[in-house]
């Protein structure tokens, strides 16, 4: 596909830097009362109060994020997304999901995973609604279209792999759609690992661990098959690691994310890098702040943005970095 190909011919991710990516986000961002981790901001007025949330202020904020991720390989995989009644709900502001299309895979086995994946996020939304009952939140507005300025667009700008004005594509092919689960998958699994300690059910505590595990599966599965894929064109590594920098420099000074091709202390290319873990062996954990930042792609304290145009639920300020 043309999208494509400009997408890899253009890429440049080595000459940018996680100050200038800072400075993207910084510069385009509407600055908003600070949130750290974990926030209740039901009221503008509470928005500096912290406070602990609920097992269900937890699983809402997890539910949106399954309503993303499985309305983005729902429309990948098949062509339409979650049905109205995984969707409904008397909490908070309906929406839509909006600029999805199915992808024309040529890689049968891609095409396998998407559907796979897609079926898995689909069990996922459903079965946590099924354990918040009515407290479970509607699914919110959701941005997974491919115009210039959506947000898989501003994310891949951002990371330096499309120009100004320029549009990118998740559903124009495998790479492409590989490229835009890579945005999600990880941060998914850092999102559950932050969250899991905090619920009281254990109940809902193992609930909680399984999805990880599966969310970890799917982000190993993306990995590997871009990994793989990169091995005949290097440049889609490199966009990896330009995606990474990227998630990088809006969740915080920490360093949380990591590409696809490890580095040594010299700079020197050493093996793949399947799995994104710390000096112990132990994948990283996201705070509600952090991970909001990601998907809201804003490095400022808001309570909307990127793909999600509305967050439903009591957990919906990003973090102030």
């Amino acid at each position: 596909m043309a999208d494509t190909d400009h997408l890899l011919t253009s890429l440049d991710a080595r000459a940018l830097r996680r100050a200038d990516r800072r400075n993207f986000f910084t510069s385009s961002a509407t600055a908003s009362a600070l949130a750290g981790g974990f926030v209740l901001a039901a009221k503008p007025e509470a928005a500096h109060a912290q406070s602990a949330p609920s097992d269900a202020d937890i699983l809402n904020f997890a539910l949106n994020l399954e309503y993303l991720e499985a309305q983005f390989y729902l429309f990948a995989a098949t062509g339409a997304g979650l049905p109205s009644a995984s969707t409904s709900g008397t909490t908070g502001t309906p929406g839509e999901a909006t600029g999805g299309r199915r992808v024309a895979f040529t890689d049968p086995a891609v095409a396998q995973y998407a559907r796979e994946i897609a079926a898995d996020e689909k069990a996922h939304v459903n079965f946590l609604r099924t354990a918040l009952g009515n407290s479970a939140v509607a699914q919110p507005a959701i941005d997974i279209g491919a115009t210039p300025d959506g947000a898989f667009s501003t994310a891949a700008r951002a990371a330096g792999l499309i120009g100004p004005g320029a549009a990118f594509d998740p559903y124009a092919s495998d790479e492409n759609f590989l490229l835009a689960a890579y945005i999600f998958e990880d941060v998914g699994a850092t999102a559950y690992k932050g969250a899991s300690p905090l619920l009281s059910n254990k109940t809902f505590l193992e609930a909680a661990a399984g999805i990880l595990a599966v969310e970890a599966y799917h982000a190993a599965l993306v990995r590997t098959t871009l990994y793989a894929k990169g091995l005949e064109t290097p440049s889609l590594i490199d966009a990896s690691e330009a995606i990474s920098a990227a998630r990088d420099s809006l969740d915080g000074t920490a360093e949380l994310d990591q590409g696809l091709r490890p580095r040594s202390p010299s700079g020197s290319p050493t093996a793949s890098n399947i799995a994104p873990l710390d000096e112990n062996g132990i994948a990283y954990s996201r705070s509600a702040g952090q991970v909001l930042n990601i998907v809201y792609l804003n490095n400022t304290a808001v309570t909307s943005g990127g793909f999600f145009p509305n967050v439903n639920g009591t957990l919906r300020m990003s973090a102030a970095n």
